[in-house]
């Protein structure tokens, strides 16, 4: 999917947010549509049908937390991206955010290249509708979009984060992902972690899928062979 087919709706009562960041992510080649209270987000919301919605939290008429409950109900928005705009330490907005069922949350002030970053991040997780959501391979089944996986008939639960991982590497059996492309595409970068969380993941993987499935490229990164 090219930049210029991305959507992304901005929903923010102050204009000065609404213009820098709706600047920079243009500058990026998206289209950018805006709102200015929770009321307004939700209707272009349906209107618009974005890949991405960026959303305030305090805002008038509707704030950010009930525009996103709304927006949840609305089932051609449920591949929808939503990740909120909080003030550093607002940590009840953040948890708030997460039962409203938002995706990811982004603290502000922010700077516009981390900015643009965090957002290619988000809409990595974007699923095109070209997209299996279920991948067979060998006798591993991965349901990327119930985050099941079952292998030689017996399901096998995994945590979210080796599930992404096996997901990942099963993308393309064989290629070498480099363990920078690993915690960015995983972990994300506004996560810092060290080298030593993949090797861990990579560990317990080994052990329940098989030792075999899992290759080490030395002073590079990991690959799945099937």
């Amino acid at each position: 999917m090219n930049k210029k087919d991305i959507k992304i709706l901005l929903v923010d009562d102050e204009p000065d947010i609404l213009e820098i960041v709706g600047y920079n992510l243009s500058n990026e080649g998206y289209q950018i549509i805006t709102a200015e209270n929770g009321s307004e987000g939700l209707k272009k919301a349906k209107k618009e049908l974005p890949h991405l919605i960026i959303l305030d939290v305090m805002m008038p008429e509707m704030d950010g937390i009930e525009a996103c409950e709304q927006i949840r109900k609305v089932p051609d928005l449920k591949d929808t991206i939503v990740t909120f705009l909080t003030a550093r330490g607002e940590d009840y907005s953040q948890l708030a955010g997460f039962d409203a069922g938002a995706d990811d949350y982004i603290t502000k002030p922010i700077k516009p290249k981390v900015l643009v970053s965090k957002v290619k991040a988000l809409l990595r997780r974007f699923k095109e509708d070209t997209v299996s959501s279920t991948v067979k391979i060998g006798n591993l089944v991965i349901d990327r979009e119930e985050y099941k996986i079952s292998l030689k008939g017996e399901e096998i639960i995994l945590p979210r984060k080796e599930f992404e991982l096996l997901s990942l590497l099963t993308s393309k059996p064989g290629k070498v992902f480099k363990r920078d492309e690993i915690l960015d595409k995983v972990w994300g970068n506004e996560v810092i972690v060290g080298g030593r969380t993949i090797d861990v993941h990579i560990r317990k993987l080994r052990e329940k899928i098989g030792d075999e499935s899992f290759k080490t490229v030395k002073g590079v990164g990991y690959k799945f062979v099937d």
